[in-house]
């Protein structure tokens, strides 16, 4: 265990059908690192996990819901995917503005796979460079982002990757950059 991550609190955004993998290891590696972590979602109890978006992969604890969270709470935040998960956070209010706030900080933003959806519809992607899942790279091109076929794509504050396959390095980009933030007010 290292500890460039300690006294760092990081928000992790999902619902059901998060892709189990793209949130465990992430949230793995951060804790590794030091790093507090609070699962944040459109509902309270536990939220559904998917493995390859079909197979049923257990559950996560949801530690407070989106609409009661503060950004300011966080020093980074992180969008794990899997395709239901985004589909539904993307057209949920509250989350769609607290993606929007968080993004208005200056603090590091992690996505992967099909999370970059939230962004696009918050309308924060326009003039950024990221990567994604490839079924969702014309979405992102409609609103306004470079997309690029990349392991790591590291944009200012925003982070993002391809999926699975992406996650080692995925994980090595986001300790590094989150432990460069800056503590919330």
């Amino acid at each position: 265990m290292t500890d460039e991550l300690h006294g760092k609190k990081v928000a992790i955004l999902a619902t059901d059908g998060v892709e189990r993998v793209e949130l465990e290891e992430p949230r793995g590696a951060l804790h590794g690192a030091g790093a507090r972590t609070e699962l944040l979602s459109l509902h309270t109890g536990e939220i559904n996990a998917r493995q390859m978006d079909i197979d049923p992969a257990g559950t996560f604890a949801v530690d407070d819901k989106v609409a009661d969270a503060a950004v300011d709470d966080y020093d980074a935040l992180l969008m794990p995917g899997g395709t239901m998960n985004p589909d539904q956070l993307r057209t949920d209010p509250d989350a769609v503005a607290f993606v929007k706030a968080f993004m208005e900080t200056g603090r590091p933003v992690a996505t992967i796979c099909h999370g970059p959806w939230t962004l696009a519809e918050a309308d924060v992607v326009r003039g950024r460079r990221l990567t994604s899942w490839p079924s969702i790279r014309t979405d992102l091109r409609n609103a306004g982002a470079e997309v690029v076929d990349e392991e790591v794509v590291i944009d200012g504050q925003l982070i993002s990757s391809r999926g699975p396959d992406d996650l080692p390095a995925f994980c090595a980009t986001i300790v590094e950059r989150f432990a460069k933030a800056s503590q919330p007010a």
